[in-house]
């Protein structure tokens, strides 16, 4: 997981991730330290101080302190070099825990995650379409038996409650197919307060796409590239923006609503958003009418060939409207990169990618500069491991990078 999105090389510091000597700031060089350590792996106090601009005391000191809380672990001494043996440090799985919770129009889940990001515990449901008192209930059972499976002295260690949902339930009841009565007991419905009186913890939440980016900038292909417009495919489709290796959400946490883009309706006809030419509902709805049940769409079963030949025409609608999109915001921001991913199989992603690859290539593109398009590599938990990463962003994130509003 990259808090912060660092890339410091250890020869050449940058400006961007130096700490300060200064009085009044041990917080900041804390995280920062943090920081450096999820990204390059286990540190020695030397190589912290090359790397954040730190006195070699002031790296020892603050080290010393984030031991001594159980946030780092000594590694084996590196010996070899002339003088005392090197000890890298890294971070102490053991040294704070969080859980996320994703709700989608189709399934919810809740994970577990420990503060290097593996999960220690999953809880999945599905059902037709959420309810406000579904949702509750799903989350009072499994907070309680996640906690209940806990060695003791661990949930001591939880740092907070992350959300991931997406915008606006109660605007997509064509989409999700709900009774109206069930889509209008989302309207005024306050997700996180109403989680904040079940739990005890700090609870953050975000929008489910913007989670997703944030999982593949943590644990995916992401920590590879500086910039990119990501695409998640779930019920509908959504996305996310990375500028400059840091989420950027955007003013009202909306950037990257790749969805919304208009495309060509039908045959050409009057534009629509993107949702309603390339989301997985459609595919639902393909397989519905064909007298199959779209429910396996959601079994996780892992393999999609069955829907053959359904599956490649919605991969080639879903293709030609998604390399519009993306003409268009490339349009806008140079991205370097576009990340696909989704709630579906690896073969379909594979498939979707290669597609959509061929769709811009073919696309009239003058003054615009190339961008690669390829897989991410999260799959159906990035949203949710997106949301249970809000607690130790918040937690223990630089203070500049925290990404996600918590007022």
């Amino acid at each position: 997981m990259v808090w912060g999105g660092e890339d410091v090389g250890e020869d050449q510091p940058s400006g961007t991730s130096r700490g300060t000597n200064q009085t009044g700031v041990k917080l900041y060089n804390e995280r920062l330290v943090l920081s450096m350590i999820r990204t390059h792996g286990p540190l020695s106090k030397v190589e912290i101080s090359r790397m954040t601009g730190l006195s070699p005391q002031a790296s020892s000191v603050i080290m010393k302190a984030l031991e001594a809380e159980g946030l780092l672990v000594k590694g084996a001494p590196q010996r070899g070099k002339v003088g005392q043996p090197s000890v890298p440090m890294s971070l102490n799985p053991e040294g704070a825990f969080s859980l996320g919770f994703k709700v989608g129009r189709r399934s919810a889940d809740l994970v577990l995650i420990d503060m290097v990001g593996t999960p220690r515990q999953t809880i999945r449901t599905s059902y037709a379409y959420p309810t406000p008192a579904l949702v509750k209930a799903f989350v009072r059972r499994g907070v309680a038996r996640i906690v209940d499976g806990m060695a003791p002295g661990q949930a001591a260690r939880i740092r907070g409650f992350g959300i991931a949902a997406p915008s606006e339930m109660w605007s997509w009841e064509e989409e999700v197919g709900a009774p109206p009565d069930v889509v209008a007991g989302w309207r005024g419905f306050d997700l996180r307060a109403e989680i904040g009186d079940i739990v005890s913890w700090p609870v953050h939440a975000c929008n489910d796409a913007t989670a997703a980016c944030a999982a593949e900038l943590a644990y995916g292909e992401g920590r590879k590239y500086q910039d990119f417009l990501y695409v998640f495919f779930a019920t509908l489709v959504g996305g996310g923006v990375v500028l400059d290796g840091s989420l950027y959400p955007g003013r009202r946490g909306y950037a990257g609503s790749i969805g919304s883009i208009p495309v060509p309706g039908p045959d050409g006809g009057a534009p629509m958003p993107l949702i309603r030419r390339a989301s997985i509902y459609l595919l639902e709805r393909m397989v519905a009418d064909a007298g199959g049940d779209p429910a396996s769409l959601w079994s996780g079963a892992g393999d999609w060939h069955h829907l053959e030949p359904l599956l490649g025409a919605w991969l080639d609608q879903a293709a030609a409207h998604l390399a519009l999109a993306i003409g268009a915001a490339v349009s806008v921001i140079d991205f370097h990169n576009v990340v696909i991913d989704g709630s579906f199989p690896p073969h379909v992603r594979a498939a979707l990618v290669v597609r959509t690859r061929e769709r811009l290539a073919a696309m009239r593109m003058q003054g615009v500069a190339p961008v690669e398009i390829v897989e991410g590599k999260i799959g159906a938990d990035a949203r949710v491991l997106g949301a249970a990463s809000l607690p130790l962003l918040a937690e223990y994130a630089r203070d500049r990078d925290i990404l996600f509003s918590t007022g």
